[in-house]
């Protein structure tokens, strides 16, 4: 299934022409996906005007453009869940039920005329998604998305938002989830502390959000909750690799070549016997063991350091670790650079066998 990116807009927060030049700049840097909200957009026919604008232009980028719906919003626009046509007059990919129905009408849903995918909440852990699957839904036009929460520390918990994430991915159905902007400053609703699915990725920085989430495995598509993200932001994630994990790091000046090699172009992988002070990534070790690696710089062992054993270290000369813990160094094993504390977290969301590369700063 194909990873995406997304963004959210707001056009009843700011002007068409800023909102409009953010989707063209988000499609720019491979973004597909625009999340809107309808429900706040219904009390005034402006509004309704340069929302219906922002569909068109997203659309005719070839964005799939899904907004947040509710009930009050069907009854407030004279809508009947069997008769759709208004949201495809709109332009719209899809709609979001923020607030779900019985489970036979979003079932019902499913079967439109008009080709509209239909996204349920994931966010509630509840058994709604398998009343739907209850209620026979095509289940090709069936999607899931997270919520997101502008309140500091009403953000999911991490055990919470894997155990719902789960239950939909373990379904086949498409997942999405929210990332924050911390250049973004307006969302959806009054409260402004930044704005993102999992409380534990609030304030952190935009790539290392998005890693994580497409990391879990459980997470299609990753959309930015606030508005607007700045192009250095856009830009960063869509050059992200959304089935690796990459890790950025900084490399002590004096590594040697060989050991620089190791750390960028070798292929990486957690060993399965996993220890709780280290990652490791052994084949280095097979693939050089005819070479001399030299003990160069052999401080004591901080989180997040890069370590390649020396030759003084017999047959572990050569293999690379990550340093989950902070380690007395025996002389015989070289820092070779640095996880950026940036992304510390992800450090500890590797699983055994799992493969991951380093990108290197400069």
């Amino acid at each position: 299934m194909h990873r995406c990116l997304g963004i959210s807009v707001y056009p009843d927060q700011t002007s068409l022409e800023d909102t409009i030049s953010y989707v063209q700049m988000a499609h720019k840097y491979g973004f597909t996906r625009v999340f809107t909200c309808l429900i706040s957009v219904t009390e005034g026919e402006g509004h309704l005007e340069d929302f219906k604008a922002v569909v068109k232009a997203a659309s005719d980028l070839g964005m799939m453009v899904i907004a947040d719906v509710s009930p009050h919003v069907f009854e407030e626009l004279g809508i009947e869940y069997t008769d759709l046509q208004f949201f495809k007059d709109m332009g719209l990919s899809g709609i979001r039920l923020d607030l779900g129905f019985s489970g036979n009408e979003e079932s019902f849903m499913t079967f439109n005329d008009q080709d509209l995918m239909i996204e349920i909440n994931m966010s509630n852990g509840t058994k709604y998604l398998e009343n739907i699957l209850s209620y026979k839904p095509n289940v090709q036009r069936l999607i899931g998305c997270h919520n997101f929460y502008p309140h500091k520390y009403t953000g999911l918990s991490r055990k919470h938002f894997l155990e719902c994430s789960k239950q939909f991915k373990s379904q086949g159905i498409r997942t999405a989830a929210f990332v924050d902007a911390t250049s973004a400053n307006f969302g959806p609703w009054p409260v402004r502390e930044g704005l993102c699915t999992l409380e534990a990725h609030r304030g952190m920085a935009i790539e290392t959000q998005a890693k994580d989430l497409f990391n879990t495995g459980f997470i299609d598509d990753v959309i930015v909750a606030n508005a607007f993200a700045s192009e250095d932001q856009l830009k960063s994630l869509g050059s992200l690799n959304p089935y690796m994990l990459s890790l950025k790091v900084e490399l002590h000046e004096e590594t040697p070549e060989l050991m620089e090699k190791i750390v960028a172009d070798e292929a990486h992988f957690n060993r399965g016997d996993v220890s709780e002070y280290m990652i490791r990534s052994t084949q280095s070790r097979v693939k050089y063991k005819d070479e001399h690696f030299e003990a160069f710089n052999t401080p004591d062992i901080k989180r997040g350091d890069i370590l390649i054993e020396s030759s003084l270290y017999a047959r572990y000369a050569g293999e690379l670790q990550i340093a989950l813990k902070d380690m007395k160094n025996s002389g015989r094993t070289n820092v070779v650079g640095h996880v950026c504390e940036s992304e510390h977290y992800l450090l500890d969301q590797i699983e055994p066998w799992q493969k991951f590369k380093f990108d290197l700063t400069k």
